[in-house]
């Protein structure tokens, strides 16, 4: 592993390399939505029905640039990226979530708890990860109560 991927991994500890990870793919999510713009998007039409996905798309990469702004802050002073990092897929789930009591997609159920899971039951899971883990005290034997 090269020196500058080592010093990184040292430096963002556990909390910071996950938040980059998040903000870096978000904002590349982000930035397909303008690169290769959508022109037809089932289930999300409570989106486009305020404006493009190419706009929308913005939402990704500037909650993606915080989330992984964010990976470098001091431990205790991330959540701002944990939570920026939750906005799109929320947003996203809710859109499918409508489609389907509107009856305008009935597959968005599943695409809705696919973001809620794999998306933001992973970031909140992430946010409650310790820094540093401490392991358990060594236990007493015999033998090291003699010494």
């Amino acid at each position: 592993m090269p020196a500058a991927v080592r010093w990184l991994v040292r430096h963002l500890g556990r909390r910071g390399q996950i938040l980059l990870i998040l903000g870096v793919g978000k904002i590349c999510w982000g930035i397909g939505f303008i690169v290769a713009p959508v022109t037809s998007a089932a289930g999300l039409s409570l989106l486009t029905d305020q404006c493009s996905l190419s706009s929308w798309a913005w939402l990704w990469i500037i909650a993606g640039a915080v989330t992984a702004a964010s990976a470098f802050l001091k431990i205790g002073r991330d959540g701002l990226g944990f939570f920026a990092a939750l906005l799109p897929p929320s947003v996203w789930a809710i859109a499918y979530l409508s489609a389907v009591l509107t009856g305008e997609y009935a597959r968005g159920g599943f695409v809705a708890a696919w973001y809620l899971t794999s998306h933001v039951g992973v970031i909140l899971w992430a946010a409650t990860v310790p820094e540093h883990s401490i392991p358990p005290p060594p236990r007493r034997t015999r033998r090291n109560e003699r010494k």
